[in-house]
């Protein structure tokens, strides 16, 4: 028989069945026995712990043991001395069971075993049902042994989740772990568990706001600090940088074949050469053979897979290459001093050993060229491999000719093929020479036949080959142009071969150049899915990822067919409003909980919203254009990509003239702010700012609301540079009583500047907690760490240098979520600044942390930044020259012209002064306060001496602004 405990009491015969058991009162007497089976219970403390007071008496204790006997077998309860006795085997007591298993399960631990650890613990906690020795609540031993099982299922727990942690489970034990910690917070071992998943998983941000949350309990209701092992697992979080993986080399489909030595010797020649370019004509397998080399090149450096075949417009390249290094253009923060994509590019890959693969450079050789060239000569650890049909032409270039595959690999490929497509397809040797010869053993061509085989015979393929080609033997001898012509005529042959829905339906794949998801595909083709499959059954689509995408040289080819049949602008505005309808959809959901879903879906998207706006642009489409680029402008901010759409956006601009017909006045603001994101933002700015103020006020009048709400913000932080931002201001913060919640938390964080300018901190301080409210009711991640970045600016500048901290790090970890790294560098820094006067160590560590993220993200800015705390730590440490060398280093990186650049301008010259003052040298620290002086009163005006303060400069600074 066994018995449970571990939840109410039962008994259950060897075959499962359940023992009935009676009354409360004999459930707790034989609850109260298993707690310790084989030990004797005095009759006495049985009584008295049933019913305490003496309700029930020595004869009526034996009546209910004897009805026990009677059920459970007489064998079950013995009686000995003055007292009773479960006469069972420890073993066959769930509780008892529980603490051997995880006694177990902790030793297997112990020993490394994660894996046994982990099975011995889930069989452990899979005995408990609920509250142990429920039936016996109200006896004192009772609750002393069930505290100590409930103690020990939490250690079990722990234990069964560090085993997980060893075995890379980190994102399936994260839930129960966060729901753990909120339940036990002071318990220090769940703390670490759950920040060390975080970690696993990327979420180093948010580990940090969860030490910090411990360290506030433990201080708050134990007075106790961090134990060393939790605050040496907070260090090592600040040391991790989190950033974001490029874009891995696509992962093949089918088996590689033919060039296992080019791959080795390819490899050993960029071990040699920074700039190695295969060069070939179309369905040679550049793009293949450059994906195998990248394979054994990521053993020793980082790899960036770059697909350049949608790519049309050279200026779009520097953006493309950002995006596939997983950066973004700009911070969260619009109109804020931005880089341009290729100064980005050389800050982030300075020092960074990485491959580089350029695929299909041809459409863009000068523009790739110039970029390839700049990188190299800036980024000594870099290295470039690409692919083009021509050399790039920069020096030091080293060119390896990619040939068509000899005869033995041509027929091994299009014997593996065909095997895929039936069985014994390709059983003839001489036919499948005959027609490899005739495919001038070019394999994009070999693929594209041998995918026939599955309708036509070996045989019967070769002679229409041979008549489609003209011939027959082997073509080594011809050139790159010739075999391209070769290639040219398989697709147009396959081309042939299709149904007219098929071609139909190939032809408007076309306009999708980053491919689409079958429903995506199906909208705008006017397919059903039984053809899509025909043409991936044909090689002339491929599903990969959950979508499908087409080979260049058949896109291109298939997009001159849809020209010739006068359908191309059709399909191209059905694409257009796929797209539009698709952000329309997603628009509120990115300022939801959900948003971060949603952003990972849109990624997919972006190169069809650029093609879908350079369609529009080139064929003037304007209307078309406005909807689009106002429909994805809140996915655009939020993902920092801007930049990229304001070529089009500006050329919008130009062709509009005056505001767009009635009812479009928010969207021709969209176009503003997006077209002022571009090289000419400025121009662009004040050309148009006053018209689209005006529009984007009559859209928001206050008493309603508008349609795009994500506007605001953007409009508003543009608008704070301005000398006069007033308007701006007004018209966010008149949104206080907008039935949208988001806006309303908007409204809020505005005004909380507005407090700020008029002096009322504790105004501020109560508008900016009410937005952090606001953002987080509705689960937005942006407008949340805005506001918590604002509140925590407020409490360090008050003097709460422990809540700052902690508001900072909830900031963290959004930013973090959002991939948004300079701005996680930004407030690493400014994390740094709170803890610099108490933890020197600690602010070392968030400096040195936020100079790894903004490089990584490129930011020039944030990296002066990080660069003047790590200046101030060496000045605070008693290294003057070192000092020295990073304030000037921060100097030179840091944009003399971004608002939000001014503050660490300041401190960074006021630090050189410092750095002089200490070595003697008065007149070079006098210089320098003066020029920081400058700067101050260049961005604070005629604020006070405590506002200069606040900026931790010193009192020569602080006395030079005031005189004047």
């Amino acid at each position: 028989m066994r018995f449970s405990i571990l939840g109410e009491t039962l008994a259950r015969h060897d075959d499962g069945t359940v023992v009935p058991l009676g009354g409360p009162a004999r459930r707790a007497l034989l609850a109260l026995l298993l707690a310790s089976p084989g030990e004797v219970v005095s009759a006495d403390r049985l009584a008295e712990e049933i019913a305490p007071g003496g309700a029930v008496s020595a004869h009526a204790l034996q009546a209910q043991v004897s009805r026990l006997r009677a059920t459970l077998g007489t064998a079950a309860i013995e009686r000995a001395g003055a007292g009773y006795r479960a006469a069972v085997e420890p073993d066959d007591v769930d509780a008892c069971r529980f603490e051997r298993l995880a006694r177990e399960g902790r030793t297997a631990l112990g020993e490394g075993d994660a894996a046994r650890a982990v099975a011995l613990l889930h069989e452990a906690l899979g005995l408990w049902r609920g509250e142990p020795l429920a039936d016996a609540a109200g006896s004192p031993s009772a609750q002393a042994a069930a505290a100590r099982l409930q103690e020990g299922r939490l250690g079990a727990i722990e234990d069964r989740i560090e085993g997980e942690l060893r075995l890379g489970r980190s994102r399936t034990a994260l839930p129960g772990l966060r729901e753990l910690v909120g339940r036990h917070p002071l318990r220090e071992r769940l703390a670490g568990l759950l920040m060390r998943a975080l970690c696993a998983e990327g979420g180093q941000a948010e580990a940090l706001v969860v030490f910090e949350g411990t360290r506030r309990h433990l201080a708050e209701e134990l007075g106790a600090d961090p134990s060393a092992e939790l605050a040496a697992l907070h260090r090592e979080m600040l040391s991790v940088d989190p950033a974001p993986s490029p874009v891995a080399p696509p992962a093949p489909l089918t088996s590689f074949v033919g060039r296992e030595g080019e791959v080795d010797e390819i490899a050993g020649l960029l071990r040699v050469a920074r700039l190695v370019t295969l060069t070939g004509p179309g369905g040679v397998g550049k793009t293949r053979l450059s994906v195998e080399v990248a394979a054994v090149a990521a053993a020793a450096a980082e790899v960036c897979f770059v697909e350049l075949a949608p790519v049309r417009d050279g200026a779009d390249l520097p953006g493309v290459v950002l995006g596939a290094l997983g950066l973004r253009e700009s911070g969260l923060q619009p109109g804020g001093g931005g880089q341009t994509p290729t100064a980005r590019l050389v800050t982030a890959l300075s020092d960074r050993v990485l491959l580089l693969v350029l695929d299909n450079c041809e459409q863009v050789v000068d523009e790739a060229a110039a970029l390839a060239a700049r990188l190299l000569a800036a980024c000594p650890r870099l290295r470039i491999l690409a692919t083009s049909r021509e050399p790039l032409a920069v020096i030091g270039e080293s060119l390896r000719q990619v040939r068509p595959l000899d005869d033995a690999a041509a027929a091994r490929l299009f014997s593996e093929r065909a095997e895929a497509v039936r069985r014994g397809a390709a059983a003839d040797p001489d036919s499948v020479r005959r027609v490899c010869a005739a495919l001038d053993h070019l394999p994009l061509a070999i693929e594209l036949v041998a995918a026939r085989l599955r309708t036509l015979d070996l045989r019967e393929l070769a002679g229409r080959l041979d008549d489609r080609l003209g011939m027959a033997t082997a073509r080594s001898h011809r050139t790159a142009d010739e075999r391209h012509r070769t290639l040219r005529s398989v697709v147009a042959w396959s081309w042939e071969l299709l149904s007219a829905s098929e071609r139909r339906a190939a032809e408007r794949f076309t306009v999708f150049a980053a491919g689409a998801t079958a429903a995506a595909a199906r909208q705008v083709c006017g397919c059903d899915g039984e053809t899509l499959e025909s043409l991936i059954d044909k090689s002339l689509l491929e599903f990969t990822g959950g979508r499908l995408r087409m080979l260049e040289t058949v896109r291109a080819y298939g997009a001159e067919r849809l020209e010739a049949a006068g359908e191309a602008d059709a399909v191209r505005d059905a694409h257009a409003r796929l797209v539009i309808d698709l952000a329309r959809t997603a628009d509120p959901h990115l300022r939801r909980d959900e948003q971060l879903e949603w952003l990972d879906g849109l990624a997919a998207e972006h190169g069809n919203l650029l093609a879908a706006a350079r369609w529009a642009a080139r064929s003037a489409a304007w209307e078309t254009l406005l909807e689009l680029l106002a429909s994805a402008a809140t996915w655009l901010w939020i993902r920092g990509l801007p930049a990229s759409v304001a070529p089009q956006a500006a050329a919008l601009l130009d062709a509009l003239g005056e505001l767009p017909s009635a009812g479009l006045g928010e969207e021709y603001a969209a176009c503003v702010l997006l077209a002022a994101a571009g090289p000419d933002g400025p121009t662009v700015w004040r050309r148009h700012r006053a018209r689209a103020e005006r529009a984007l006020a009559a859209a928001w009048p206050g008493d309603r609301a508008g349609r795009h709400p994500a506007l605001l913000l953007p409009w508003m932080m543009r608008s704070a540079t301005e000398d006069d931002p007033r308007r701006a201001f007004v018209l966010v913060s008149s949104q206080a009583d907008c039935p949208d919640p988001w806006v309303r938390a908007l409204a809020r964080y505005v005004s909380g500047f507005a407090a700020l300018g008029e002096g009322d901190t504790a105004g501020a301080g109560r508008a900016f907690g009410a937005a952090v409210d606001g953002f987080r009711s509705v689960g937005d991640r942006w407008g949340r760490a805005l506001a918590l970045d604002a509140l925590a600016a407020l409490a360090g500048a008050t003097g709460d240098r422990a809540a700052a901290v902690a508001l900072t790090d909830e900031a963290l970890a959004l930013t973090e979520q959002l991939g948004a790294l300079e701005d996680s560098a930004d407030l690493l820094v400014n994390r740094g600044d709170h803890v610099a006067g108490d933890d020197a160590r600690a602010a070392g560590a968030a400096y040195a942390r936020a100079a790894a993220l903004a490089r990584r993200a490129g930011s020039s800015t944030y990296l002066a930044a990080a660069l003047r705390g790590l200046g101030d730590m060496a000045r605070l440490a008693g290294d003057p020259a070192e000092a020295e060398r990073l304030y000037s280093e921060a100097l030179d990186r840091t944009d003399p012209h971004w608002v939000r650049s001014a503050g660490n301008r300041v401190r960074t010259l006021a630090g050189l002064g410092r750095v002089a003052e200490a070595r003697g040298d008065r007149a070079t620290a006098e210089a320098r306060y003066r020029e920081a002086a400058d700067a101050a009163t260049a961005v604070l005006g005629d604020a006070d001496r405590g506002s200069l303060r606040m900026l931790g400069l010193p009192a020569a600074v602080v006395d030079a602004v005031s005189a004047r």
